[in-house]
């Protein structure tokens, strides 16, 4: 009896990529049609306002290999990943951008190093320089600021481009936190990982979703979620102030016992209150920013909710 042939299912979050859907998957299965595997397309609309979701209907009515999931609403992309792979079968899932910034091309890499026994397969971005060079550099600085505070350690330049085995998708799928930074869950969960270098390419179609204030949120997401350091280190800093004050009294003290009373000034106090007072607020707000993760978790509301699904099994991960 043949053995029967692995599938694997494509994994690709979208909002409002009308332009993008048909190029990408005529682009993908001209690269993966020699392939020996079953393929699935897994899209996950998230919360699109354009015709995205009326593509993706039309498409799995019309192709059987074409599933989709579309949210109630934006829910952000960490989260749409989540749900597909809560729904994805087969026995590996490739997560890839629909903006063909992640090359396609790649894919028969992943597939000989997983093939090799590697559970997880990285794109690693051995070049930064589609990038702006403030991106370069504050992108160099999160990997290195991340990995400084962390017991988990990420690689540098991969992201979400990659493919994970059934047994990578199943440890992901039993971490709860509704917070989620994958690139750290990744790290978190093990796994034997291997990497494929690559030249991110500019994207072939629509328009990034991400900008400068969504990439800053996205790092404090996943430095406070795998590091109570910057809450720790304020510690420090007010063990370094009091021994700071104890000194500065014990001079005031000697002083004033040998050289007498000098004229009081007011520069000096407002420094003091004025640096203090800046401490104490940075203190609040980094404790604010766990506190607001907890309270996130506690509450127990569901990671997201479906509006719609075609082509893709029940299940009860809602």
């Amino acid at each position: 009896m043949p053995e029967r042939a692995k599938t694997i299912t494509i994994l690709v979050p979208v909002l409002n990529e009308e332009d993008s859907i048909a190029y990408f998957l005529d682009t993908v299965r001209n690269i993966i049609r020699n392939e020996p595997y079953q393929w699935k397309f897994l899209f996950v609309d998230d919360g699109s306002t354009d015709a995205t979701l009326s593509i993706l209907r039309t498409l799995n009515k019309t192709d059987n290999s074409i599933g989709f999931l579309s949210l109630s609403r934006n829910f952000g992309k960490e989260t749409a990943m989540a749900a597909g792979l809560r729904h994805a079968k087969g026995d590996a899932v490739i997560i890839m951008d629909v903006d063909l910034q992640d090359p396609p091309e790649l894919i028969p890499q992943f597939l000989r190093k997983w093939e090799a026994g590697h559970a997880s397969v990285a794109g690693f971005r051995k070049s930064r320089s589609s990038d702006s060079f403030l991106k370069r550099t504050t992108a160099a600085g999160f990997y290195r600021v991340f990995n400084i505070f962390s017991k988990v350690k990420i690689t540098p330049n991969t992201g979400d481009y990659r493919l994970l085995d059934r047994r990578v998708v199943e440890a992901l799928n039993l971490l709860p936190e509704r917070v989620r930074f994958t690139k750290g869950l990744y790290a978190w969960v093990g796994f034997d990982e291997a990497t494929v270098d690559f030249v991110r390419p500019e994207r072939a179609k629509g328009q990034t979703k991400w900008n400068s204030w969504k990439l800053w949120n996205f790092a404090i997401d996943g430095i406070s979620a795998f590091s109570s350091f910057p809450m720790r280190i304020w510690a420090y800093i007010g063990f370094l102030v009091a021994a700071s004050s104890f000194i500065y009294a014990a001079y005031t003290f000697l002083k004033t016992l040998f050289f007498g009373v000098d004229v009081p000034g007011y520069s000096s106090l407002l420094i003091s209150i004025l640096g203090l007072g800046g401490c104490i607020l940075m203190s609040l707000g980094i404790i604010g920013e766990y506190l607001g993760r907890i309270y996130e978790e506690v509450k127990l509301r569901p990671m997201y909710l479906l509006k719609e699904q075609g082509g893709v099994e029940e299940n009860d991960h809602e």
